[in-house]
């Protein structure tokens, strides 16, 4: 097994008081799964003040520094795979790219090869030394849009310290079922499902969510949304929408029973029914250049499965709108 040495380091603050020790480091270092956190814990990997912490329920004081020096597996081991990728911006620091739906991002269970790593290790070969491949953060695979890749090591430590630090821009186009008056925030816990093994939920005990939400259009019976992440959880989005009662179309986890509406035209109802994944889309990715440390951002339009679900909401509400004139 090929591995890599990963350093993170962190101050933290008075709000930290009482708290678990691996809820603390897992709502920082949140590219990284809680239960890896508490392996690295009860493994010695972790130090608090510079004194060795092996318990998950350590409580924390608060304006600690706390340092991770643990090992982890890389890529070496995942096979590289001539599949295209859709590369909004490259240089010799990162890789932008635009996903597309369908894509898995990291091989797993039941998805060994023709992932996205396989197609970045086919890309740029030296990404097998980086942990994940260089990849910094995740969508879901029927999710679509941006994401940014580490090429080197140094690019890696300086993406991932953004990413903890809540620096990254990340904001979302979603198609969502029934009407918002007005957008807001949502600060809500998600962890696993307590009965469905595949999903996730608002839970008490869960990881702390925030998401950002604006209204960018209203239609007859949904509406378009703009999302802003400020944490990253899995599923963050789709869940969040499905706890407010405004779940994505499509989505096959989260969307629910769908209720037909009463004035929908066939083509709408066509398109409605037809449209198998999340209407969810990473449109805007905004970092520090880990080289200049200036601030840059990329955007991606809809996909055209999603544009034209909007074209045809769109025509909906014009059509009805006619009608009562």
């Amino acid at each position: 097994m090929t591995t890599q040495s990963i350093e993170l380091r962190h101050t933290f603050d008075e709000k930290v008081y009482g708290k678990r020790l691996d809820l603390a480091l897992s709502e920082v270092f949140e590219e990284f799964s809680r239960s890896r956190i508490q392996d690295w814990v009860k493994q010695g990997y972790v130090k608090v003040n510079d004194e060795v912490v092996t318990s998950n329920k350590h409580k924390m004081s608060g304006f600690e520094l706390v340092e991770v020096n643990a090992v982890i597996k890389v890529a070496g081991e995942w096979k590289a795979q001539a599949i295209t990728l859709n590369i909004v911006h490259e240089d010799d620091d990162l890789l932008v790219i635009n996903k597309p739906a369908g894509l898995v991002v990291h091989p797993g269970a039941g998805n060994q090869d023709g992932t996205m790593v396989n197609a970045l290790l086919h890309h740029v070969p030296d990404l097998q030394k980086l942990p994940r491949a260089g990849i910094i953060h995740r969508l879901d695979k029927e999710t679509t849009g941006l994401l940014v890749v580490a090429k080197t090591i140094a690019a890696h430590t300086s993406l991932v310290e953004q990413l903890q630090n809540r620096a990254f821009t990340r904001e979302y186009d979603a198609l969502v079922n029934r009407v918002m008056v007005s957008g807001s925030s949502i600060d809500a816990p998600i962890g696993r499902h307590p009965t469905k093994r595949t999903a996730m939920a608002v839970i008490p005990d869960g990881r702390r969510a925030i998401t950002h939400y604006r209204v960018a259009e209203k239609f007859l019976d949904h509406t378009h949304l703009k999302l802003r992440l400020e944490t990253g959880r899995t599923h963050q989005i789709r869940v969040h929408m499905s706890h407010l009662k405004f779940p994505i179309i499509g989505d096959p986890l989260y969307s629910g029973r769908y209720r037909v509406p009463t004035r929908i035209t066939p083509e709408l109802k066509e398109k409605l029914s037809g449209f198998k994944r999340q209407a969810l889309h990473a449109s805007l990715l905004g970092l520090k250049h880990p080289a200049t440390d200036e601030y840059v951002e990329w955007r991606a339009p809809m996909p055209s499965d999603m544009q034209a679900l909007r074209d045809e909401l769109v025509a909906n509400r014009e059509y009805y709108s006619s009608q009562d004139a």
